[in-house]
Formats: C-alpha cells, sequence, structure tokens
C-alpha cells in the first residue's frame, strides 16, 4: 500500500496494459527510432507485453542511480529479483537501457530517451486511477470551523448539530487557536466560519453577534476579595494585576478601556498569553485578573470568580466568516444562527 494525495493506492498487479504502444502514442515513433534501434520494428516484434510495474521498477533504479538503493529503500524488494526486472524491461523494449558499474548505475542513450516516457505513462496510469477513483468514491463537502480556544465546549456541539442534521454528508474540520489567528485564517480562506472576536483590519470580514460576554474578577479562592459578593474597580488597586497580552488584542483592549473609565491607574505585573496561563499566575502570585464569564467553566478549585460592581464592560464573541464564501453550508450555519444561539443559551442557564 503506499499513499499518495490523501488517497490510499493498491499496487494492483496491471496486466495486459499495452504501455509500449502507450508510450509510443505518447513520444511519436519517428521521434525516436534514430536513438531507439527503431520503436516500431521493437512493438512488432515483442510477443510478451510489460506491466507498469516494469516502469515503476525502472524509473526508481534510475532516480536512485543504484539496483540496490532502489530495491531496498524504494521498492523494498530483493536486488537479484529487481536486476531480473530490468533485464526483462531490456529484453522487451530490444535495447539496453543502463550500464551497471561498480559504484552504481548509468543510463544509456536509450534509457534516457525511455526515462521521460516511462514517467508520463505512470502520471497517466495515476491520473486514471485517481479519476476513476472520484467517480466511484466522490469526496465529501469539507467545511472547516474554528473556535477561540475555550469556547468549543458550548458553542460546537449545538453547531455540529445543526450542520450535521441538515447534511450528514459532510465533513467537518476544528480548528482551535488565538482570535486573530482564526481571523488570519478566514481572511484567506483556511477557515469557513469562526467563533471570535471582533478583530480589526482584516478586511473582507463579516461578522455577527453571538453573545455578550460579562468580564468577571478572577481571584485565588482564599483571596480577601472572595469574601465579597461583587467586586468594584477600585477594590483591584494595588493588587498584583494579571492582564491578558496582545494574543488577545480586543479583549486587552476591552480591560484597558475599562480600567481607564473607572478612573484608576493600575499598572500589570503579568501577561497571560492564553486561559491556563492566566489561572496559573493567578493561584501562584496570590493575584487578580478580569476574565470573560466563559472562563468560570475552566476554573481549578485554588481559583474562583466574582462579578464586577456597576457598569459591567463585556466582549463580544461573533461568528466570523469571509464576505466572498459561497460554501452552501456556511449558508446553512448563518440561516440557523438564532437557532444555534437560543439552544445554547438555554444550556448555559
Amino acid at each position: 500500500m503506499r499513499t499518495r494525495h490523501g488517497f490510499c493506492v493498491r499496487q494492483a498487479r496491471i496486466a495486459q496494459i499495452s504501455v509500449i504502444g502507450w508510450m509510443a502514442h505518447l513520444a511519436g515513433c519517428s521521434a525516436v527510432e534514430h536513438t531507439l534501434l527503431g520503436w516500431e520494428r521493437c512493438f512488432t516484434s515483442m510477443g510478451v507485453e510489460m506491466e507498469l510495474r516494469h516502469l515503476r521498477y525502472f524509473v526508481a533504479v534510475a532516480e536512485e542511480g543504484s539496483l540496490t538503493v532502489a530495491a531496498e529503500r524504494k521498492l523494498h524488494t530483493s536486488q537479484p529479483s529487481l536486476s531480473r526486472q530490468i533485464r526483462d524491461l531490456e529484453d522487451e523494449v530490444g535495447a539496453r537501457l543502463l550500464i551497471r558499474r561498480a559504484r552504481g548505475i548509468e543510463l544509456t542513450p536509450a534509457g534516457r530517451a525511455f526515462l521521460d516516457h516511462a514517467r508520463a505513462a505512470l502520471s497517466q496510469a495515476e491520473a486514471a486511477a485517481e479519476a476513476a477513483r472520484r467517480v466511484a468514491h466522490p469526496a465529501k463537502p469539507c467545511f472547516t470551523m474554528g473556535f477561540l480556544t475555550g469556547h468549543e465546549l458550548r458553542w460546537m456541539p449545538e453547531a455540529l448539530r445543526i450542520l450535521r442534521d441538515e447534511l450528514p454528508n459532510i465533513d467537518v474540520m476544528i480548528s482551535s487557536q488565538y482570535s486573530p489567528l482564526l481571523a488570519d485564517g478566514l481572511s484567506k480562506g483556511k477557515i469557513d466560519a469562526a467563533f471570535l472576536r471582533r478583530e480589526k483590519g482584516v478586511p473582507g470580514l463579516a461578522f455577527r453577534v453571538l453573545v455578550k460576554e460579562p468580564l468577571m474578577v478572577i481571584l485565588p479562592s482564599d483571596h480577601r476579595l472572595a469574601a465579597l459578593k461583587s467586586i468594584g474597580p477600585r477594590d483591584l488597586v494595588g493588587e498584583t494585576f494579571v492582564i491578558v497580552s496582545n494574543t488577545a488584542p480586543v479583549l486587552r483592549r476591552v480591560i484597558d478601556d475599562y480600567l481607564k473609565r473607572s478612573g484608576i491607574n493600575i499598572t500589570p505585573a503579568h501577561e497571560a498569553d492564553h486561559l491556563a496561563m492566566g489561572m496559573s499566575l493567578i493561584a501562584s502570585t496570590r493575584g487578580v485578573g478580569l476574565l470573560p464569564a466563559y472562563a468560570q467553566n475552566f476554573l481549578p478549585s485554588s481559583v474562583t470568580s466574582r462579578p464586577l460592581k456597576g457598569d459591567t464592560p463585556t466582549v463580544d464573541l461573533v461568528l466570523g466568516y469571509r464576505k466572498s464564501n459561497q460554501s452552501p453550508i456556511l449558508k446553512l450555519l448563518l440561516s440557523r444562527l438564532d437557532e444555534l444561539v437560543a439552544s445554547v443559551s438555554n444550556k448555559t442557564r
């Protein structure tokens, strides 16, 4: 067995194929008569027709420059068996194709001419087999969904249910990344739809708001502020403050704007690139931080959360997609977006 272009190809023994006749058609007999002692005479005098495996063996030997290396590394057969197959090929062609030397093999002029057409014949055979496979086994439509890491838990099950209930014969690929990377994937056509932040500076994208996530104070479970039912912005002054890094630029702007509006001056002590790092820093430094409400689903026992007092800041979670994407699967998802939001909301109450 071998894999090529995502297909598993059986190297079945394809007998009774007139490869020489095929190659003659490709090359034109008159163009090579002077090099190979007259192809036409060879064709008419040949009593046995070669098989595609002879061409594969010859090409492998020519490319490796050695019978031994080709046998061991590429063809996984014995060297004596390979030598016999090459001799059979030369007998059928009616010309010597290679010269065996102490340091390997050297193609004859006939061998060099034969090599080009052997490669073309094998390429055509592969193309024919692949075309037949595509007709016999049509590929399923593929749809790639991206998720801002941590949001798969709430949104992926319901999104998959909607797609698979309507389109059971599709392949869905999942990508979990930072929001800016998801936006880049959408822009480049690598992702069809993504659950992310409303990233700026990415032309050609459209966004649909799914939910406005309130920010929560995240702090150690035995922190003095954990005794409060809710925490005001001024309660954060003087605390070791952990803030998200620029791997989450939209969330970082929301937090910075909130602190500025609240009239407090806080210098972050640490920056966290992702949710797990933020939890670890808060627990180990006994610090505090602001994160969207979804983070509560991942809190370890040593860390807890409290709501903010007053006007609570929120950050949008949106569904993003490329405006030019004409995928019928995307259109289906967009048409049932309200149902998706309602289903997720009902399950989190």
